[in-house]
């Protein structure tokens, strides 16, 4: 949007995505920060803080800069800011962040010190251990590594994105020449090395290379030096990447291309893990092309993907208390695992609550399918697979016992890419027909149609879900997943994917809205019928973010109406609630805890509601650059489940937020009974148990949460 076209709009009510995403990772730091959080867990929120921040920068900052280079005119269109301007907040709001980072870290690692688990430090160690790591350091790592200086002989390295260097001030032995030394940290090298003496004591690599590196650049002696680590663009815009003529080169070989082009994109961040000095400090930036505002100098691990492995290897009686007690996923009472799955789903709709309940019957689901001899085919969209996936060695499975299989994989899932390849290449080869959806518009929807013929006559099981089909992601993430035999679904399901292989993004359908053109205008067909209700109206949205003004504008119009807005947005939102005559009637939950929320829920009206669940956040590149699915929840008893789930969250003030007229975030204190709709849905599955026989009824969600809080009156 340019300047010019920005002015007719309102920032009364709105603010920016990228601070206010800012502030939702700060709330995931918070997590690492509270007490009644197990120790390691806490160490964990910091990792996930750190690797959240890095995306950030590699997608969202890097997005920006190339915009303040190819389009400096365009700007915000919920604040009116440019690029420059968007750059210059987050360089503002970032050094608060770093310096809270550290404050954490430095109490969780006195904390863990003090439960016997040490991040070395040199003077820390014992004789032996210095003596071990001595040992280890010249037969296992100095043959490893690859000194480089940089002089008029030798040119600047290629510094990888988010990988760790060891960088190094250096005078020749005159004392007059100086040059920059850099020293890769291998990354065929473990990320931490125990100590011989106790596992629960270990030195991370980086740090064990840093303290013998000043004797590892021959003749140069080393003044300073430090941990650095470079983040890059890593925004390649996959949506708007235009190809051109390849001959015949298909739309994979091109990806792998793309990837190779962002380990190559501009430095947006650089990060020291000590201060230099000015001279030393001047050769990096202007070497990297980088401002002191992207400069950030921390003691705290850069990169903390090392924080599961050492947890795993601690011993179980270390380790244990120090993390949530271990939760098994349920397999719902409502469903029998002796009995055909897809008979149950004609009986009735049923839903899974992940991770409270298991992904199981959904795999189950998938096997029976690939072995009946009435199933015809098997129709699927993947965006994230696990890296060793039941689900696609099922459909390989399914297609080489002569099924239809058809994957609608979207090779484009920023950071999955590689993964997705791969398996493309692997569905591919077991006889599974793989496509990769249309040009320009990311293929987000999670629908899985499996069609079944009884003489002449088809017959449907159609699943949508709000998350990947990922099983790791689904123990972590809490997701939804709908599995009905309604034809009118399975039907709208088969023109889905029939419009799909002729890229047909504008296809009609009796139930289901895809978008980019079914989603965003039943959204605002709805809010108008809570508009035209005024103060009898309402609506509450359950979502990862919102960010797409018309959205934005509807609802501010709705409060302005009287009608009542409960918005549960796990993450950014660009509508500030609570400003007189524009939002007052708006209120903002966020829930950050142990599992990542992120189902998406859509109720509209209290009378008779209207419920769909779906793919796709409240966000301009959801709802109109992306395919995604919306379904409608038809079942009575699903539809009271999904309300009951709502319900929790909004009565949520344990680990709930309220967001404020000032963008900020306090947490929620709303009656004497603490509430965690986390913990309460883990909790109400546990007095449940598995039936050994076929239920058509049993009782539902609001019946277990109904017996749950009474049994806490």
């Amino acid at each position: 949007m340019s300047k010019n076209s920005a002015k007719s709009l309102s920032y009364l009510y709105t603010q920016n995505r990228e601070l206010s995403w800012l502030r939702f990772n700060r709330r995931v730091l918070e997590e690492a920060a509270d007490p009644t959080v197990p120790l390691l867990e806490r160490l964990k929120f910091i990792s996930i803080f750190t690797s959240n921040l890095d995306e950030f920068f590699m997608v969202r900052v890097g997005s920006l800069f190339d915009l303040s280079i190819m389009s400096p005119e365009k700007v915000d269109n919920k604040t009116g800011l440019d690029s420059r301007q968007q750059l210059g907040k987050i360089y503002e709001a970032v050094p608060g962040l770093i310096e809270m980072k550290q404050r954490i870290y430095a109490a969780v690692s006195a904390q863990l010190a003090e439960a016997g688990i040490r991040d070395l430090k040199p003077e820390e160690m014992t004789p032996e251990e210095a003596k071990y790591f001595e040992q280890y350091f010249r037969a296992k790592v100095h043959p490893m590594l690859s000194p480089q200086i940089v002089d008029s002989h030798h040119p600047f390295p290629l510094l990888a994105n988010k990988a760790l260097y060891i960088a190094a001030s250096l005078r020749d032995k005159k004392g007059q020449q100086q040059s920059l030394g850099f020293i890769p940290v291998p990354a065929s090298l473990p990320l931490f090395l125990p100590s011989p003496e106790n596992p629960c004591r270990f030195v991370r690599m980086e740090n064990l290379i840093l303290q013998y590196a000043g004797k590892l650049f021959g003749s140069f002696k080393a003044e300073e030096l430090c941990v650095l680590c470079v983040t890059r663009n890593a925004d390649i815009s996959f949506d708007e990447e235009k190809f051109e003529d390849t001959d015949g080169e298909d739309f994979r070989a091109r990806m792998k291309k793309l990837l190779t082009k962002r380990a190559r994109l501009a430095v947006v961040r650089l990060e020291l893990s000590r201060p230099v000095g000015k001279e030393f400090l001047s050769q990096l930036k202007s070497r990297l092309n980088l401002e002191q505002r992207q400069i950030y100098t921390s003691p705290a691990p850069m990169n903390m993907k090392y924080v599961y492995q050492m947890i795993d290897s601690l011993p179980q009686g270390v380790r244990q208390p120090l993390l949530f007690a271990e939760y098994q996923p349920r397999w719902p009472e409502d469903l029998s695992p002796d009995y055909s799955i897809i008979e149950q789903i004609r009986q009735k709709d049923k839903l899974l609550f992940y991770p409270f309940d298991s992904v199981e019957p959904f795999l189950s689901l998938l096997r029976e399918a690939a072995e009946r001899p009435d199933v015809i085919s098997i129709k699927i969209t993947i965006y994230r697979l696990a890296s060793s996936s039941k689900i696609a060695r099922t459909l390989c499975r399914a297609a080489e016992n002569g099924k239809e299989v058809t994957v609608l994989m979207e090779l484009r899932a920023r950071f999955d890419e590689a993964n997705n390849i791969s398996w493309a290449s692997l569905l591919e080869e077991a006889g599974c027909r793989v496509i990769y959806g249309v040009e320009d518009y990311k293929c987000h929807s999670k629908v899985c149609l499996i069609t079944l013929r009884r003489g002449d006559h088809p017959f449907y099981i159609t699943q949508v879900g709000t998350g990947n089909y990922n099983e790791k992601t689904n123990a972590q993430y809490t997701d939804l997943s709908l599995m009905t035999a309604s034809d009118t679904i399975g039907m709208d399901a088969t023109v889905f994917f029939q419009n799909m292989l002729v890229g047909n993004l504008e296809g009609e359908y009796h139930q289901l809205l895809a978008s980019p053109y079914g989603i965003k205008d039943k959204i605002l067909e709805l809010i108008d019928q809570q508009i035209a209700k005024g103060p009898e109206g309402y609506l509450c949205i359950k979502a990862n973010a919102l960010t797409e003004r018309d959205v934005i504008d509807k609802l501010e119009e709705a409060s302005r109406a009287g009608v009542e807005v409960q918005l549960i947005l796990r993450g950014i939102c660009c509508l500030v609630p609570g400003i007189p005559n524009h939002t007052e009637n708006i209120h903002v939950t966020s829930i950050v805890g142990r599992y990542l929320e992120h189902a998406r829920i859509y109720c509209f009206g209290r009378e008779n509601p209207i419920y769909y669940i779906s793919s796709a956040d409240m966000m301009t590149r959801n709802l109109l650059r992306r395919v995604e699915i919306a379904c409608p929840v038809n079942d009575p008893q699903i539809k009271e489940e999904l309300a009951w789930i709502l319900k929790t969250e909004l009565e949520d003030n344990v680990k709930a937020s309220f967001l404020l007229s000032d963008g900020s975030y306090s947490r929620k204190v709303n009656g004497l009974v603490p509430v965690s709709s986390q913990e309460v849905f883990m909790d109400q599955s546990s007095h449940w148990e598995t039936p050994s026989l076929p239920r058509t009824s049993g009782p539902s969600l609001l019946e277990r949460l109904k017996s749950l809080l009474h049994r806490g009156k």
